[in-house]
């Protein structure tokens, strides 16, 4: 007996830690007997373990117990079991969640008599399922749709717009400069202008407007049932209401302004993947216009001949990427002191079936611009790992174009790739544009620390181009620039060039960053550079590309880097 006994003080108290209820409830009688030690962590009665069960309903949320009555209504000698959540009301008038499981008891008749089961708290485990639900459709931050559920309303009113021949619009807002912010006073700063602008666009828009954020800095608007005409208005509100006043931010009050893309629909899309791509384009349009203002998509004659024109060159590309016939040409890169090479750039050429070689900036804008760049820079990535390990003597740079530099999958696979081949990776340059690193400092510092991990080395492209500061290159951890041709192109007629060459050159350094010039195509530039602390030249003057790999006529002992360029073109 005092076994029974200890076995039943253990499975209460068992039950009670878990904070578990276990009920056994007479149906005939209209009473539920709740487990003695269990009583008090359920919050109905501290000293009645059985009570009516209209007192136990009483406490149930009025939206569940109709769903909890059918739910035990539907019992049967053949289906016993019930399982089952609702919400229960404590003694401080809070509502809990509440996960049931039991089993019913039949007479002959097989009417139900009795219900015994566990009631289990679900509070936690319902709050992140309700979190997980509310993410899949809002974003976390401003509260609005997500990209997700925003392509479902823009679809919703394509179908309305179509159906019902009435005309609506959607809009791409884009922030302006938030990089600057970013970078001049932090993400936190950032974020609280993304949120003001999104509570801004709530207040002067219908409140049939749809709004979502796309990411980043960019929101987007379904305008239904929005006549062409009306369209214009719109948009000025938006950029009014955007510029007219500051965002209050952790930082003070920081004045900003937003650009527009607008697509008019169904006329000008009817997919909701167009109009989001097209409204995009539109609002590249209004920032190249200036910013701070809107721009519509339209399509003229022109602009289709030219996207068919591309879609030729991208099947041209794509058939030459499937027969292999990508190939390397190399340049030499040669040191400023005597002129011999010390490494060679090698740049991308598309081989034509009659044996045309075509240069890689006759295709790889089109390839960028129609997002086949991640296909190409994979080829090429593939094409330099077997040339390094082909030549031992011979080093590697790659350089990466700004969509690939922030591609994740493809930074895996380049870990993948040289993770076990050391000896090909500490024989490798990534090369980054100036113009991509600035795009996101902190990103970029992150992807160059994983190359750099793998023991690879860096450089900077187009060094000059866009405002390097002290902190960006001690941010990005290079270990090498290559100055902008532009100044170098002119630099024995503008003296305005050489000083400005010459602030490059300190600051490059006070890092103790190796120099490369491009685009050196004279004697005389060669002269002044090497005078004023080029390390390295590149241009016409040493040697145009060539795709004959220099190592293969027993080259070997110059050493020797490879300048491997992912994005194409750019040769000095």
């Amino acid at each position: 007996m005092s076994t029974g006994i200890s076995e039943i003080e253990r499975l209460r108290a068992a039950m009670s830690a878990a904070g578990d209820v276990a009920y056994d409830w007479d149906y005939a009688g209209h009473k539920i007997c709740l487990l003695h030690n269990t009583v008090r962590s359920f919050q109905l009665a501290s000293d009645e373990p059985e009570i009516e069960i209209s007192r136990f309903h009483e406490r149930v949320h009025p939206e569940d117990l109709l769903v909890r009555l059918d739910a035990i209504a539907a019992l049967t000698r053949e289906a016993p079991f019930i399982e089952s959540e609702f919400r229960l009301r404590d003694p401080s008038g809070v509502h809990c969640w509440y996960h049931e499981r039991g089993m019913g008891e039949f007479d002959e008749q097989g009417r139900l008599i009795r219900l015994r089961g566990t009631l289990r708290p679900i509070d936690r485990k319902k709050d992140d399922r309700q979190r997980v639900e509310y993410c899949a459709n809002f974003d976390e931050m401003t509260g609005h749709y997500n990209s997700n559920r925003l392509r479902e309303a823009l679809e919703q009113s394509l179908y309305y717009a179509s159906r019902y021949k009435v005309e609506g619009a959607f809009l791409v807002i884009g922030i302006d400069n938030i990089n600057v912010v970013n970078q001049a006073f932090g993400y936190e700063v950032a974020d609280a202008v993304i949120v003001a602008i999104g509570h801004r666009l709530d207040a002067c828009l219908r409140s049939s407007d749809v709004i979502g954020r796309l990411g980043g800095d960019r929101f987007g608007v379904v305008l239904s049932n929005c006549l062409s005409k009306e369209l214009h208005n719109a948009a000025e509100k938006i950029l009014e209401v955007a510029r007219n006043t500051e965002v209050d931010t952790p930082a003070g009050p920081i004045h900003v302004t937003v650009s527009v893309g607008a697509v008019v629909f169904p006329e000008s899309s009817n997919t909701a993947t167009d109009a989001m791509t097209k409204a995009d384009i539109a609002l590249q349009n209004a920032k190249r216009a200036g910013r701070n203002t809107w721009a519509l998509y339209r399509y003229s004659d022109e602009q289709r001949e030219g996207h068919r024109k591309n879609m030729v060159v991208a099947e041209r590309v794509k058939k030459a990427l499937r027969e292999n016939r990508l190939a390397l040409a190399f340049q030499p890169i040669v040191s400023s002191a005597n002129h011999q090479p010390v490494m060679h750039e090698a740049l991308l050429r598309m081989v034509e079936h009659d044996g045309e070689i075509v240069p890689a900036g006759a295709f790889m804008p089109v390839v960028e611009e129609l997002g086949l760049i991640r296909l190409i820079d994979r080829r090429v990535v593939e094409l330099s790992v077997s040339v390094l390990e082909a030549h031992p003597d011979a080093r590697l740079t790659i350089n990466v174009s700004g969509l690939t530099a922030s591609d994740k999958a493809w930074l895996r696979y380049v870990v993948g790739v040289l993770r076990d081949r050391p000896h090909v990776a500490s024989r490798m340059i990534f090369e980054i544009t100036e113009t991509a690193g600035l795009e996101d400092v902190e990103a970029c510092a992150r992807f160059i620390a994983t190359l750099r991990n793998l023991g690879c080395r860096i450089a900077l492209d187009d060094f000059g181009a866009g405002y390097t500061s002290f902190r960006h290159l001690k941010m990005l951890s290079v270990d090498m620039v290559k100055i902008d041709g532009s100044f170098v192109r002119d630099l024995t007629e503008s003296h305005a060039n050489l000083i400005f060459i010459r602030s490059l050159l300190d600051l490059a350094r006070n890092f103790s960053l190796e120099t490369v010039a491009e685009f050196v195509e004279t004697e005389e530039q060669a002269r002044i550079l090497h005078k004023e602390g080029v390390d390295l030249l590149q241009g016409w003057a040493f040697g145009k590309p060539e795709l004959e790999p220099p190592w293969a006529a027993g080259d070997g002992e110059t050493g020797g880097e490879v300048l491997l360029r992912l994005a194409g073109g750019g040769e000095g």
